[in-house]
């Protein structure tokens, strides 16, 4: 696959919550994740990591509110969204937060994906 064709394909499985489908069909088995310093294991690697990673972010949603993704702009092996969520969280209570995703992509595959977000 393209780098657009993946980025369309991520677009349209997150839009609809198959953020496991998009991993499974995705992702490269040794990508990686890196989120903001300051987050607890802020980068892992490999998918069983980064499915163990999203895993334990849903068993802490207690309900969803709301979300979005943009469309994706693309470059020759990169591409990136907006992607929003209206959540309540265990720990956090109620949280609206916009991230910019930054895809990396080689041989087919995302093996690379960074989140940009305010910590405050």
């Amino acid at each position: 696959m393209t780098t657009e064709q993946i980025a369309n394909r991520l677009v349209e499985l997150c839009r609809v919550g198959n953020y496991e489908q998009a991993q499974k069909e995705l992702y490269h088995q040794n990508a990686i994740s890196v989120e903001p310093e300051g987050i607890p294991n802020n980068r892992v690697e490999g998918m069983e990591a980064i499915s163990r990673k999203g895993e334990e972010w849903a068993k802490n949603v207690v309900e969803v509110h709301g979300g979005s993704v943009s469309d994706p702009i693309i470059s020759k092996d990169h591409f990136s969204v907006i992607m929003g969520y209206d959540a309540t969280f265990k720990d956090r209570g109620r949280l609206k937060e916009d991230q910019v995703a930054v895809y990396k992509v080689e041989d087919g595959k995302i093996t690379e994906e960074r989140f940009f977000y305010s910590m405050g």
